[in-house]
């Protein structure tokens, strides 16, 4: 289940940036809206969960639904050129998939006895299907046309149909009320009222913005100034990131909430520097460090401030907690983000055999990524005592 479900993202959303901008055309701010697209669905999936499958249907139907309807769409995707079309589509898309990731883990969660020792094992087959997704669409010769759309959505149907024999999971709240509050984790406001939580869910929010750069271009980018097989290389980051979630409790010990955060924000400026430096001849090692360094971009910020929500909020909030800060920050703050790096890469674009002045693109993000960082390093000051109305919490 977990290979297939990040199979289906993987084939797509790598290599989508070079197909929009090589193929069809598109330009910088429509490139940045259709990765865009999955910040809408984050910030709009958790009614659909909340509301509708914890009370209603069993998890392995819907996502059987979900993604075969997800499969039609994918495919209807890869037939569309003009954005004003191509836009729309992929959003109601992605609306049928986001979903499914917090479903795949709810029901995981349920079918097993011990989730902390079981789960790992389980999650990390996701992030394999995601690096063997890039080499399939590289193979295929799939990396700028819309044939990855179909090969996500073959890889939908399978998933689709593999769900209706995956064990049932009843409604896990069924019969309970429900808010809107309570879906978006508004309760966790309350946390706001820590100095360092308020910081911590700021930071959090900006640096998502230089952030987005990553995502919606660097495909687009590797691709115009030469580099091949695109999707593949980009694997890396992944294989990256599996090492480095082996090796973060070792570094958690050793620097702690505050300092891993850091190490995670500086991670970012330094990769747009070697993205901005290099290029495909003799610096061509400086993309490369910089495709490496996603195993510490995201683990050391994005894990860390998981951890950090779980052990700050009190028992009774940490679920809402965690689903504000994934609002704020997989949502709005990507969203903010695919939006402006549109924006700067169209200013950006010139006259030439590569279309982009790449290096002041990536100047962009690397000085805000190193903006958050200096304000997020002076101002944020974990607190060591226990959270509000649970005595084992720790900040760090």
């Amino acid at each position: 289940m977990m290979f297939l479900q990040y199979f289906i993202w993987g084939a797509w959303y790598v290599a989508m940036g070079a197909y929009l901008n090589e193929t069809l055309k598109f330009d910088g701010q429509q490139i940045g809206l259709a990765y865009g697209a999955t910040a809408i669905a984050a910030m709009i999936s958790p009614f659909f969960v909340g509301m509708i499958a914890d009370r209603f249907f069993a998890t392995e139907r819907i996502l059987a639904a979900l993604h075969l309807v997800g499969a039609a769409l994918l495919f209807y995707v890869s037939t569309l050129t003009e954005f004003p079309v191509f836009y729309p589509v992929l959003i109601l898309y992605t609306l049928c998939y986001m979903p499914t990731l917090a479903l795949t883990n709810s029901l995981s969660f349920q079918q097993m006895s011990d989730p902390g020792r079981e789960f790992p094992g389980v999650r990390v087959l996701g992030t394999i299907g995601w690096i063997i997704a890039g080499y399939v669409i590289d193979g295929l010769g799939y990396t700028t046309t819309g044939g990855m759309f179909r090969v996500a959505a073959a890889a939908s149907i399978a998933l689709g149909l593999f769900s209706l024999v995956l064990p049932h999971t009843p409604p896990a709240r069924k019969g309970d009320a429900i808010t809107a509050r309570d879906v978006l984790g508004l309760d966790a406001l309350r946390l706001m009222k820590e100095r360092s939580f308020a910081i911590f869910v700021i930071g959090s929010f900006l640096i998502c913005i230089p952030l987005q750069f990553y995502y919606a271009f660097a495909a687009a980018f590797l691709s115009e100034i030469g580099v091949t097989n695109v999707p593949t290389k980009l694997t890396l980051g992944q294989i990256s990131e599996i090492f480095f979630m082996l090796i973060m409790p070792w570094f958690f010990v050793r620097l702690g909430v505050k300092w891993m955060l850091i190490v995670g924000m500086f991670a970012w400026a330094v990769r747009y520097l070697l993205f901005a430096w290099g290029d495909n001849s003799s610096l061509v090692w400086m993309l490369y460090v910089g495709i490496l360094l996603h195993g510490i971009c995201y683990d050391f910020f994005f894990v860390t401030g998981q951890i950090y929500v779980d052990k700050r909020a009190p028992a009774g909030l940490r679920s809402a907690a965690q689903g504000f800060i994934a609002f704020v920050t997989l949502g709005v703050g990507m969203f903010v983000g695919s939006y402006l790096s549109g924006w700067v890469v169209d200013y950006y674009r010139v006259e030439g055999a590569v279309p982009h002045d790449w290096r002041s693109i990536w100047i962009v993000p690397a000085v805000g990524a190193a903006i958050v960082l200096g304000l997020f390093a002076l101002f944020f000051r974990p607190e060591n005592r226990a959270a509000p109305g649970d005595a084992t919490a720790r900040a760090a």
